[in-house]
């Protein structure tokens, strides 16, 4: 039977962060398992780290497209599948895998990621997209995010990430990467405009605009971000000092993840509203944001390098994703 009469997976892979001989054998037993036909396989380079391959795997009919390896890969996987409706399925390969987290996907296991792209249900989740311009006057480059996109401390923790760190100790590269940071940051001004609303100016050690709020380690960073409600959540850090910075870590450690989850908690939540500046959380559609200075961008856990301007806005159910299929 030909691909023309059966339905196949395209597995977009990327050859640093995967074992690809063990994809391949675990793609096609499963293919071979679920009476899918044959799989596709492609490499992703460094020219193209997935996205015009995956455009062209959803043009070839493939009828769902793999995206195996870090949050890079996903995101570029993801960009060539906007608006085609053709689903993104994925084997996470990375440190942060942070759309996995937040769909709930199987993190360490081949074979668990497999059967929830041939046998999981389909659903449709929002595409943060972000129009760039890197020096006044120059041009505007489009990228998409699927989780968070930051600037200041996130972006220069991600510029100061250790890779060797990175490989032997994950995520705590992270925290190693925000103590080398937090010595050299200098707040930064931005002004930031909410879709229809007047624009505001505020010192800021990060802006973070959110498509959806879990980090890894269990962090809720911005507990109330739904992957399909049409809306950006933006949290606006602007913490005073070491001491601010531990303010900071208590609101989303304890308060976040831990308050958030009794009743109890919430209402001591109520009581201490306004009493904290250190974080503001607001959500649009849309929002503006024009630093003073050019400033580090990070997409996804990406450097995407400085930017003068940025537009967010939101693709609503602009990407299908195949999830666990639901008891």
């Amino acid at each position: 039977m030909s691909h023309d009469q059966q339905k196949f997976a395209a597995v977009v892979y990327n050859p640093v962060k995967t074992d690809p001989d063990r994809l391949k054998r675990v793609f096609t037993d499963g293919a071979a398992e679920h009476g899918w036909g044959e799989p596709t396989f492609v490499e992703t380079t460094v020219d193209d780290p997935g996205a015009a391959v995956a455009k062209q795997a959803a043009a070839d009919g493939a009828s769902i497209v793999v995206a195996a390896g870090g949050d890079g890969t996903v995101r570029s996987v993801a960009e060539g599948l906007r608006d085609s409706g053709v689903p993104l399925a994925i084997v996470p390969a990375g440190t942060g895998n942070l759309l996995a987290r937040n769909l709930d996907l199987p993190l360490s296991n081949v074979k668990h990621a497999m059967a929830v792209a041939y046998t999981g249900d389909t659903r449709t989740i929002d595409l943060g997209i972000a129009e760039v311009r890197s020096e006044v006057g120059g041009a505007v480059d489009e990228y998409v995010f699927l989780v968070m996109a930051g600037m200041g401390i996130d972006a220069q923790m991600i510029a100061n990430t250790n890779d060797d760190l990175k490989k032997s100790v994950g995520w705590l590269a992270y925290a190693d990467a925000v103590v080398r940071s937090l010595s050299g940051i200098k707040p930064f001004r931005i002004r930031y405009q909410l879709k229809d609303a007047a624009p505001h100016g505020a010192h800021v050690s990060t802006i973070l605009v959110a498509n959806c709020g879990t980090l890894p380690a269990g962090i809720e960073l911005l507990p109330d971000a739904l992957i399909d409600d049409g809306e950006l959540d933006v949290a606006v850090l602007q913490p005073k000092g070491v001491l601010g910075w531990l303010q900071v870590w208590r609101k989303v450690r304890w308060e976040n993840g831990v308050l958030r989850r009794s009743s109890i908690g919430r209402r001591i939540l109520k009581a201490s509203e306004g009493k904290d500046s250190t974080v503001t959380y607001l959500r649009s559609p849309g929002v503006t944001v024009r630093p003073d200075d050019p400033q580090e961008l990070e997409l996804d856990g990406d450097e995407v390098g400085t930017a003068s301007i940025v537009r967010f806005s939101v693709d609503a159910g602009a990407l299908a994703v195949r999830v666990p299929a639901s008891r």
